[in-house]
């Protein structure tokens, strides 16, 4: 099963669409699945070497429903990070692959993090429409009230965004913000996040070029 890869029939409008030619990726239906989902690095990590040890995704997820190699809780839980995790995974070229075996750990959560827009556009949309600009002119906080602008602008932009509730915005806002910590691109902190901009690698910045990646380049490192 691959996740979030119906089409909308309504197409949202963003920044994004007035650059179609930069992106790579296609537009899928804009999804609140992230209150569900977790950053799972080591879990993205231990597929990628699966895989390169000669496993099929397929070898792979009987693996899981056999051995329950992610340690989860119950079987459905086990099913749905494989799920997702998988589809993560299908997202990127795999030259992405090659790059992420040679990378230092921050790198590598960084690959990660591009899998996770490549298959959400609604946080691919903040990654570039909310973090990027602060790159670009200085600021050095993510604030909870750029999440609920973020919001808000998305609402106007989309009847499905308009239909959620408060509570289920709240959640998306918090699985982001765990997201973009776990990937090391902001910190800790309680209360304003302090903006931690990421130093990638030449090798992972040539393999999004070739990919025809710049917009997600762009979107990382603050590049108008």
């Amino acid at each position: 099963m691959r996740f979030f890869h119906k089409e909308s029939e309504n197409p949202v409008k963003s920044p994004l669409d007035k650059i179609p030619e930069e992106i790579n990726m296609q537009r899928k239906e804009y999804s609140a699945g992230m209150t569900k989902f977790s950053f799972w690095f080591s879990e993205f990590k231990k597929v990628v070497q699966l895989q390169d040890s000669g496993k099929s995704l397929d070898d792979i997820k009987q693996m899981n429903q056999a051995e329950n190699i992610f340690s989860a809780t119950t079987p459905k839980r086990a099913s749905q990070i494989f799920n997702v995790v998988s589809t993560r995974i299908k997202s990127l070229d795999p030259s992405f692959y090659r790059v992420f075996k040679q990378s230092d750990i921050a790198n590598q959560k960084i690959i990660v993090l591009i899998a996770i827009m490549e298959t959400d556009s609604l946080f691919f949309d903040f990654v570039y429409e909310v973090y990027r600009e602060k790159l670009i002119i200085g600021m050095v906080e993510l604030a909870d009230s750029d999440l609920s602008i973020f919001f808000k602008n998305k609402q106007l932009q989309s009847e499905k965004v308009a239909k959620w509730t408060d509570h289920t915005l709240k959640t998306l806002g918090k699985s982001y913000k765990t997201v973009l910590t776990e990937a090391g691109v902001i910190d800790r902190s309680k209360s304003n996040r302090k903006i931690l901009k990421p130093i990638l690698d030449r090798s992972l910045e040539d393999c999004l070029i070739k990919n025809g990646m710049a917009v997600t380049l762009h979107a990382l490192t603050g590049v108008r």
